[in-house]
């Protein structure tokens, strides 16, 4: 049943081994996800987002990492969506988020930390009571805290998630839209909401300067912003071609393997404004 339901409308599926395995992996991937959390045993990378035009680190994105013992490495694009239908994903979100709130009180003022929040954390209703307790117990000010959602939060304009982005922006949280242009009517959603940063996906930076059309959405994307007042994030930033054409375009920021891969907080260090390893200035001291 389940294997016809996601291979879409009007078809059906025969029962096969490997299902029964696949679920039993699943059941099980949930369980050790469970005794994780419990035991504190998820970690943080954060990867920088900075200045366009200086470079200087703006914020750094919180993503979650699981070295599973025996499984090794288990990508977030596995053990979310186990998270998601297991009902872990209220408790993975606030583990991830009050992390994230202690490591980024370290960093200069000047720097923000980004959080991806799932929209079954917004349809639970109490997501600026869990934002209130991680800012509380680190003592991060609420305006260097941005969390990131999707356009899925607004595919069906909820209400009640478009007063929980309102508590939110209150509480003096910012609120950025994520994967801009990969959904079914984005523009829209910018009617809904007045969203502080939209972040351009990663699929529009790959075609600059080699499909046309990507580059039109992505100038596209930057006009409607700065009408809105709204900063623009480009995600998925790999070559220096792609770095010059986005600031000749005039981007907000930038983020992308080119300008830092993701590490852990304890890697980073902030020197002259700019998200630098640790490992390279203590090489640097070494060499010097």
């Amino acid at each position: 049943m389940y294997e016809a339901k996601n291979a879409g409308r009007d078809c059906c599926r025969l029962f096969e081994p490997r299902m029964e395995a696949e679920s039993l992996s699943r059941r099980e991937l949930a369980s050790d996800l469970e005794a994780a959390l419990t035991r504190g045993q998820l970690d943080v990378h954060y990867q920088p987002v900075v200045d366009a035009a200086s470079l200087e680190a703006r914020g750094m994105e919180a993503l979650a990492r699981w070295k599973h013992p025996t499984r090794g490495f288990v990508p977030p694009l596995e053990f979310i969506p186990v998270a998601e239908k297991a009902g872990l994903i209220g408790r993975l979100g606030e583990y991830i988020l009050t992390r994230a709130c202690r490591d980024a009180v370290a960093w200069p003022a000047s720097v923000k930390v980004a959080v991806n929040v799932s929209s079954l954390q917004l349809s639970a209703g109490d997501l600026p009571d869990v934002v209130r307790r991680a800012l509380r117990a680190s003592g991060l000010p609420a305006n260097r805290l941005e969390l990131e959602i999707t356009e899925s939060v607004l595919l069906d304009r909820n209400a009640a998630n478009i007063r929980q982005l309102l508590a939110l922006r209150e509480l003096g949280v910012g609120v950025v839209l994520d994967d801009f242009g990969t959904g079914y009517s984005s523009l829209s959603y910018l009617n809904s909401f007045p969203f502080d940063k939209i972040k351009i996906d990663k699929s529009f930076i790959d075609g600059l300067g080699t499909r046309a059309e990507a580059s039109a959405i992505v100038l596209a994307t930057i006009s409607i912003a700065k009408s809105l007042n709204a900063v623009t994030t480009a995600e998925g930033v790999e070559t220096l071609e792609q770095a010059e054409l986005l600031r000749s375009a005039a981007v907000t920021e930038m983020q992308g393997y080119l300008l830092g891969k993701p590490r852990p907080a304890s890697d980073w260090l902030f020197v002259d404004g700019k998200a630098v390893l640790a490992a390279d200035v203590s090489g640097a001291a070494l060499a010097a």
